[in-house]
């Protein structure tokens, strides 16, 4: 792959190429939200994927019925992106319980949202009374949610200095304790990293969007959602249309070409991600974190105390983790869709790191039975997903708008131009139009 800014035509095929206002290299999030707002004003706008289909990293397998997001992930309808571009009605949401359950050495503690959860006042009041000690510290830490309850305010608070990494920013608040633990092993599951190297203000962001918002799937699975953005799109998405190679065709614009054929476009905007935009662009690489995500199916109801704790989220929260897991989840508990009548869903996600052997399934199985507290003999692998390049990493401090526009006509976007997120993909999708609106 040729970075922009050479001389691609030298290759002869800028003889041949058809032409267009804008070419949009990936139709993920990013790139299909950049690719609306450049179509809606009259600009001809295609977009090339490399896959068989939309949505980039959002993709869901159907295996016997049951849908299986390719590594697990939540739509969480109070991004403010979400609410402004997304039908989220449409999608038919199904959400999961708002708290978390915890694996202890003294069984399983169950911690919901005293404003939404009700039902689970009790037992969280009951687990975090003797630790009220322990929720001051997290108060001190949290106190700009407080503070700046408006998202935007908050989030240009904490983008104007001071920012540290989350490990730094809970020792200094004095986070400790049975509540430290519950925070870590919970964040470490949303932003894939369990070292504490996580911008503290990207972690006070995400912590803010649960609060206002509980996540949930769509009926058809996670693949919904871009496919929801590309039907506007109609055909002026192009699939199986790889890229490799991006370059100047002078003052004619830029020079994209692939197996598919050859396009000279005003302008391109380069909606990968990080990874393969670092070899198309200029780009500095950037780092990445992986996850692995087995999906087990089970004929025999999976058995917990009750409906509310078989929808939350289950994270080990035990001085020393028993196991692999950042969390596991009864899926089809909280989404009925994602398994066929008679059949039950369970995924479990831990941390793909390079240079250690993955978690195998076996290890997976083991751990979500112990956080589940249930016999796991019955269940069988229904599909196994590895995502090295999941999510941009998000180190402090947090950089929530970094430069899009490049030399030669190239604008880039991606969440790891914005925050790790699906707020993060679209707001940068639309930022990277906006750009090249003001441009041509």
């Amino acid at each position: 792959m040729t970075p922009a800014g050479t001389a691609a035509e030298a290759t002869g095929a800028s003889a041949a190429a058809t032409e267009t206002d804008v070419l949009v290299v990936g139709a993920g999030l990013a790139g299909l939200r950049c690719a609306r707002v450049l179509a809606d004003t009259g600009l001809d706008v295609q977009v090339w994927e490399a896959g068989d289909a939309v949505g980039g990293r959002i993709r869901t397998d159907v295996v016997d019925g049951h849908r299986c997001d390719r590594g697990f992930q939540l739509l969480n309808p109070a991004y403010a992106a979400v609410r402004a571009w997304v039908d989220a009605p449409a999608l038919g949401l199904q959400s999961f319980g708002a708290g978390v359950v915890a694996g202890t050495d003294d069984g399983r503690l169950l911690l919901g949202d005293p404003l939404r959860a009700t039902r689970t006042l009790p037992s969280t009041l009951r687990h975090v009374a003797p630790r009220a000690l322990d929720v001051l510290p997290l108060a001190r830490w949290a106190a700009p949610l407080l503070r700046h309850p408006a998202g935007r305010h908050l989030a240009h608070h904490l983008t104007s200095g001071g920012d540290t990494d989350l490990r730094t920013a809970l020792d200094r608040a004095g986070v400790h304790g049975l509540l430290r633990r519950v925070l870590d092993r919970f964040l470490s599951g949303v932003v894939l990293d369990d070292s504490g190297a996580t911008s503290s203000a990207f972690a006070l962001l995400l912590l803010r969007s649960f609060l206002t918002g509980v996540p949930g799937l769509p009926a058809q699975g996670m693949q919904a959602l871009p496919e929801q953005l590309a039907a506007p799109l109609g055909g002026r998405v192009r699939l199986d249309h790889r890229v490799e190679r991006v370059g100047s065709a002078g003052p004619r614009g830029v020079l994209v070409e692939g197996p598919a054929g050859s396009v000279r476009a005003r302008r391109v905007v380069v909606a990968t991600d990080g990874v393969d935009a670092a070899g198309l662009t200029a780009l500095e690489p950037v780092r990445t974190r992986g996850v692995v995500t087995t999906w087990f199916a089970t004929d025999e109801p999976v058995g917990l105390r009750s409906a509310t704790e078989a929808r939350m989220l289950h994270v080990d929260a035990r001085e020393v983790p028993a196991g692999p897991l950042v969390n596991t989840a009864v899926v089809s508990a909280a989404a009925p869709t994602y398994a066929p009548e008679g059949s039950h869903l369970v995924q479990g996600s831990a941390l793909l790191r390079r240079g250690t052997a993955p978690a195998t399934d076996g290890e997976i199985r083991r751990h979500a039975g112990l956080l589940l507290g249930v016999d796991t003999s019955s269940w069988r692998v229904v599909v196994r997903h590895e995502v090295e390049h999941a999510l941009p990493a998000q180190p402090a401090p947090l950089a929530a708008r970094r430069r899009q526009a490049l030399d030669s006509g190239v604008v880039v976007c991606g969440d790891h131009r914005d925050t790790a997120s699906i707020q993060g993909a679209l707001v940068s999708g639309d930022r990277a139009a906006r750009t090249v609106l003001a441009d041509l």
